[in-house]
């Protein structure tokens, strides 16, 4: 294989174009042309179409320059989040960008291909350079110029086009399983409400609905629930808060290594889908006996108190740790009461009583926060133990189909980033690659 040329963008690319909005600014209304910036394009590389600005028809002609067409890249060129990479595939029928991106063109279509270009604009390595040429801290910015900086992998037209194949192969891959995640969480989502407010009978159904069956239900401060269920604060029941060891051990920067003896939890180690320990922080064992509260036992569950508020997790058997602390920024909940399911407890604190905004109980704007106080007055939901059961089993049985597309979602998404270092960088030659299906046959 002959050695890989690199090739300057300026060489390849036309001028950048940046976008242009009116002086009164742009406006979230249905109608107008659709004016896209920043928010419209994702870190990993996507377009989200959340959030869409209009701009009047009359300004949107006055600005032809900047008016999209179909697989024009786009670069991010101010802000956190400089550098951002999009590919534009013709999703409205007009369309323009506004004054923080940049569209990028090839001089000449037949030498150099707009999917190529994305992919090798997304490449880590291309990545780093353009990071490089970024100026300003308080407000990061790319000028025009940095396309005279930067070069990229150049292969033949032929071979262009035949890597780009491959890489959007792995993209529709990866945007299927997404799309499939997304709906589980949208079942997921109506199915929580109804299980935590209808619950479930002896043979595993839902109780009819109020409207058909009101004398199933009674009214608590949170809402109808079934006759059956018991509804308390967390402070009338036998559910413990433990707050962690705030005093003069409280371990400083200098105290955390790598490995040790205690790991020490983050708010890296507590998200939104559960236990994350890509980062780890620890503490010797000799500063773990001179903390106080905070120390994990199996079966309590970690909740996020500040900042990232309500994200919560079960501190069972699946985690391999068995020295664990807290935080300043959790508390526990430790549950002693009887009859009570603590998986029960957490699916029902995770998936009703913090997502669906049943408590207004956090406090502060620029930094949230939970007091303790606060969370005490938490009402919880004690259905029968056996139905606690039946909802749990049916939550898991949810989670778990969500976990195993996760899982190919960040196989995937491993393959992509593998697989375009080693054709972008000639590392590997596109007609030696053979990509395998998907091991998830719902994809």
């Amino acid at each position: 294989m002959s050695e890989l040329e690199y090739r300057k963008l300026s060489c390849l690319l036309l001028p950048p174009i940046s976008g242009s909005r009116p002086s009164g600014g742009v406006r979230q209304e249905t109608d107008g042309i659709p004016s896209l910036g920043g928010e419209n394009v994702t870190q990993a590389g996507g377009m989200s179409y959340q959030e869409v600005r209009k701009i009047p028809k009359e300004y949107f002609d006055l600005i032809a320059k900047c008016h999209l067409r179909n697989e024009d890249v786009l670069i991010n060129k101010d802000g956190a989040q400089t550098g951002k990479i999009g590919l534009y595939e013709g999703d409205f029928h007009q369309a323009a960008i506004n004054e923080h991106l940049f569209i990028l063109r090839a001089k000449n279509a037949c030498e150099l291909s707009q999917i190529y270009l994305y992919y090798s604009l997304l490449l880590s390595e291309t990545q780093s350079k353009i990071q490089a040429r970024i100026t300003g801290s308080a407000q990061p910015g790319l000028n025009s110029s940095f396309v005279k900086a930067v070069d990229v992998p150049f292969h033949a037209p032929t071979e262009q086009k035949k890597i780009a194949s491959c890489l959007r192969f792995m993209d529709s891959l990866i945007n299927k399983t997404a799309t499939i995640i997304a709906k589980y969480q949208r079942i997921k989502d109506g199915l929580m409400r109804d299980l935590f407010t209808r619950g479930v009978t002896e043979d595993g159904k839902l109780r009819p609905p109020r409207d058909q069956a009101p004398d199933l239900y009674k009214e608590t401060p949170i809402g109808w629930v079934p006759q059956e269920w018991a509804v308390k604060p967390i402070s009338s029941s036998k559910v413990e808060i433990i707050d962690g060891d705030r005093g003069e051990n409280y371990p400083q920067a200098e105290d955390f290594s790598s490995e040790g003896f205690c790991l020490f939890l983050s708010t890296a180690n507590v998200s939104k889908l559960g236990w994350r320990f890509e980062f780890t922080q620890w503490i010797n064992e000799e500063r773990d006996r001179r903390l106080g509260t905070g120390k994990l036992v199996r079966d309590d569950l970690v909740i996020t108190t500040r900042g990232t508020v309500g994200n919560i997790v079960h501190y069972d058997e699946a985690v391999p740790y068995d020295a664990v602390r807290i935080n300043s920024g959790m508390v526990l909940l430790r549950n002693h009461e009887d009859g009570f399911s603590t998986k029960f407890l957490f699916y029902s604190l995770r998936d009703f009583l913090f997502e669906k905004g049943r408590q207004k109980a956090f406090s502060g704007s620029a930094q949230p926060q939970l007091p303790i106080k606060d969370l005490k007055k938490f009402q919880l939901l004690i259905p029968q133990p056996h139905e606690q059961q039946q909802i749990s089993k049916i939550i898991y049985s949810i989670d778990e189909l969500q976990n195993a597309e996760r899982c190919l979602l960040s196989k995937l998404r491993r393959q992509k980033s593998g697989l375009m270092h080693d054709l972008l960088t000639g590392k590997k030659s596109v007609d030696n690659i053979v990509l395998d299906p998907p091991e998830s046959s719902h994809v």
